[in-house]
Parts: C-alpha cells; sequence; structure tokens
C-alpha cells in the first residue's frame, strides 16, 4: 500500500472524521448504569466479549465482504450484505447510529473528486433509502477501494470501534487516559487475532445477549449522556 493510500484511509477511521461516533456508546452507558462495567477490569471483559463474539463475528465479516465487493465493483454485493447486517444488529438505537456513521462516511468519500464510480452509486442508493449504509460496509468499500488490504481494513474497523469504547469510558467510568491506552494496549493483539480470523469469514455471526440487553436499555434510562 501506498502512503497516499495510507493516509486517505486514515481519514475515515480517525475519531476526527465528522462521523458522529462520539454521540454513541454502543450500550456501555447502560451497562455502566446497571454496574454491569464498573472497572477497567470490568471493561476490558466486555469490550474482549464483544470483540470475539459480536463485532469480530459480524461487523468484521462485513466489512472484509465488502471490501471484496469493492474490489470487485459489485453495487449488488454490497447491498445485499448492508440489509444482512441491519437485520442481525437487534437494538433500534444502535442500528441506527451505524447507518448515520456510514452515511457520513460515503457523503465524504463518494462525493470526492475522481471518486470510484461504486462509492457514488451505494451513496445514492443509501440516499434513497434502497440500503441502510452501515458503518462496516461503508469502511469496507471505502478502505477497498483506496488499495487497502482486507486485514487492513478489518483491523482498523475493529480499532476504531474499540478507541469509542475506551473513550466512552472516560467519561463514564473512573478511567483515566493513562488507564485507557493500558487497555488498547491489551486489546491490540486481539484485534490482530480477530482481523486474521475474519478475513476468511464468508458469513457473518453474532451471540452477544447481555451487550445486545444494555444496548436495547439504554433508550429507558432516566438521564442519558450518550445517544446510544
Amino acid at each position: 500500500m501506498n502512503t497516499s493510500a495510507l493516509l486517505q484511509g486514515f481519514r475515515f477511521i480517525d475519531n476526527f472524521f465528522p462521523s458522529g461516533g462520539y454521540a454513541f456508546s454502543f450500550g456501555l452507558e447502560a451497562a455502566v448504569e446497571a454496574r454491569a462495567v464498573c472497572t477497567p477490569e470490568d471493561l476490558r471483559e466486555y469490550v474482549v466479549d464483544l470483540l470475539r463474539s459480536g463485532l469480530g463475528n459480524r461487523d468484521a465479516v462485513a466489512v472484509g465482504l465488502a471490501h471484496g465487493a469493492a474490489l470487485d465493483q459489485t453495487l449488488q454485493t454490497a447491498q445485499h450484505l448492508d440489509d444482512e447486517l441491519d437485520a442481525m444488529k437487534l437494538c433500534r438505537d444502535t442500528r441506527l447510529a451505524s447507518r448515520q456513521m456510514g452515511k457520513q462516511v460515503l457523503l465524504i468519500a463518494g462525493t470526492a473528486p475522481n471518486s470510484p464510480p461504486l462509492l457514488g452509486q451505494f451513496l445514492s442508493k443509501v440516499e434513497s433509502n434502497q440500503s441502510p449504509g452501515h458503518m462496516a460496509i461503508s469502511v469496507g468499500l471505502v478502505l477497498g477501494t483506496f488499495g487497502w488490504n482486507k486485514r487492513n481494513a478489518i483491523a482498523a474497523y475493529l480499532y476504531q470501534s474499540t478507541v469509542g469504547f475506551v473513550s466512552a469510558s472516560l467519561k463514564l467510568l473512573s478511567i483515566g487516559q493513562h488507564k485507557g491506552q493500558l487497555l488498547l494496549e491489551y486489546l491490540i493483539p486481539i484485534i490482530d487475532q480477530v482481523s486474521r480470523e475474519a478475513e476468511t469469514k464468508k458469513e457473518m455471526q453474532s451471540w452477544t445477549p447481555i451487550q445486545d440487553i444494555h444496548e436495547m436499555q439504554h433508550a429507558y434510562l432516566t438521564t442519558r449522556m450518550f445517544r446510544s
């Protein structure tokens, strides 16, 4: 991968990118409120379980398959993956958050000068409500068109998602930035392993009932810092 492709891709997985991800905790706030996550160790176990049983088997696989659709320039495949992922996201707020973030990626990548036709076509489908436009699909398509390899695209998506949890925890728990960095250091080898496994998978799966319940309970919290 050349440096230009690397830097272009970094834009879309950086927390500075205006996807709105900072507004979502994806159920972590409800988990903290229920005292299921109280310490850095609790958070570590929570995120590891998500990486291994949820994100790693569902969203990460979606990124890899969307990456393949980008290389093959197959819009229909991207739409099919998008619909399937939409059906697998059980919580309404989490589903809408993923759609919002994915659409923001497409709006910038798909309207850029010399943008590959597939991105613009997929954006049109999303804007006309013919496809949900989930974040994992958008990232897979964009990084694929920029020349990133599949494993790196998957790892980048998982890293961004993990950083989102750690970032939210800084507001929700008594975890300072130093402990947050130590947690990321611990999680990076797991992200690497999960990315390697997801790279060869052809079907999305997910089994995270506890996290799914917390995601659903978030909407009923009396007070909330995050939108999901």
